[in-house]
């Protein structure tokens, strides 16, 4: 493609993608081979063997450094095993600090697994105070983690200011641009070192792939990631990665829509007499709103939560209620998904955690698909209804 710049639009659909020499191909061909001959021992086309490099595979971890401005990506087979592989940066006796209000199977992650297996050891802090991040921060920190907006909570965590405090320390910043992805905003022009993605989500938009991403502004970062992707050998397939880039064409188009239709349900939830709490950075009401339009660029994803007036009965007819909101875990698809953050999602997190995060029985979390938004209004309607 072009060197110049091109605009993000135009980007998602030109960025990694080369015309295939063979056959003038303009779609990037799904090369479904697990190994690649060689003209002599130790001389070949740049390919050996697919679990080091495979081209469709490249094609979208190239379209992904383009759009998060990296240096460079590495697609992995999930988004949990993107962010194995970056804990795989560190050694026994590391210390992370993360924010609070994280996914649930990070935390598990972290606390059931890398904290016995890796010799890791992690301090969750409230991130939107700087003076409590900066407490937590010892002479064996070398990792800061960031989800924001956060799951479920949706705080927003101010990227510029958490980066620039660790940047002096040795310290690596990794930021889960998950719920916004570039479309959003670039954690990494922000300062972070690292970008993780469950591409499961937005970035594939379709709800038919498993994928992770993990993209750096560092070439030393970006060869070692390398080093371990080929090493554990967690890859996206070529399939998969085909669904992917296919899926980013879109995402210009897509995020547009997700963000307009979840400001107008954010909206119309927050005149319901049945809606406690309603937690979505595109409100004036939220706490960090100002940081999130200027960090966000106006634009504050399709991703809500908020409290509901009612038992865990209640609640539940509420879920099993709707239509268009499908009852079922994930986010980020075409189609709106409606789930409860304390059974569903964030089930694995200790109930003591959940309770100070205000993860209740109350709240429900719901990712907007570009369905009509009217449409999705009266489905919440008629839910809302069989509450007493």
């Amino acid at each position: 493609m072009t060197t110049k710049k091109i605009n993000f639009s135009s980007m998602v659909i030109h960025a990694g993608q080369e015309i295939e020499v063979a056959t003038g191909a303009v779609i990037p061909p799904i090369y479904a081979t697990s190994t690649f001959a060689q003209q002599k021992p130790g001389e070949h086309l740049g390919y050996e063997y697919s679990r080091s490099k495979n081209p469709t595979r490249l094609a979208l971890e190239k379209m992904m450094a383009a759009l998060e401005e990296g240096v460079g990506a590495l697609a992995f087979a999930s988004g949990m095993a993107a962010i194995a592989a970056v804990l795989d940066l560190l050694e026994p006796g590391d210390h992370i600090v993360v924010n609070e209000d994280i996914y649930g199977g990070t935390w598990r992650l972290f606390e059931k697994l890398k904290k016995y297996s890796s010799g890791l050891n992690f301090t969750y802090v409230d991130m939107c105070d700087l003076t409590q991040f900066e407490q937590a921060l010892t002479s064996k920190t070398k990792m800061v983690w960031l989800e924001t907006p956060s799951n479920p909570m949706m705080r927003i965590i101010d990227i510029e200011a958490i980066t620039s405090l660790v940047r002096s320390r040795d310290i690596i910043s990794v930021v889960d641009n998950t719920f916004a992805t570039p479309y959003i905003q670039k954690p990494l022009n922000l300062g972070a070192d690292i970008v993780v993605h469950s591409v499961t989500k937005f970035l594939n938009g379709h709800s038919d792939v498993i994928g992770g991403m993990v993209i750096s502004k560092a070439k030393d970062l970006c060869d070692k990631l390398a080093f371990i992707q080929n090493s554990v050998g967690a890859i996206l397939g070529p399939f998969d990665s085909f669904l992917v880039l296919r899926g980013i064409k879109t995402l210009a188009l897509r995020m547009q829509k997700h963000c307009e239709n979840t400001k107008i349900i954010a909206d119309y939830l927050s005149q319901h007499p049945k809606v406690k709490t309603i937690l979505y950075p595109g409100l004036q009401t939220h706490p960090q709103h100002e940081i999130a339009a200027k960090q966000m660029q106006n634009r504050f994803g399709g991703v809500l939560s908020f409290c509901i007036d009612a038992d865990l009965s209640g609640i539940k007819k509420f879920l099993q209620e709707t239509k268009l909101f499908t009852l079922a875990e994930s986010l980020g698809g075409v189609e709106s998904l409606i789930e409860h953050p304390n059974i569903m999602t964030h089930a694995s997190l200790e109930k003591s955690h959940r309770d100070k995060l205000g993860i209740t029985d109350s709240l429900v979390r719901i990712s907007v698909g570009i369905e009509d938004a009217n449409d999705l209004i009266s489905d919440l309607d008629a839910a809302f209804k069989v509450i007493t």
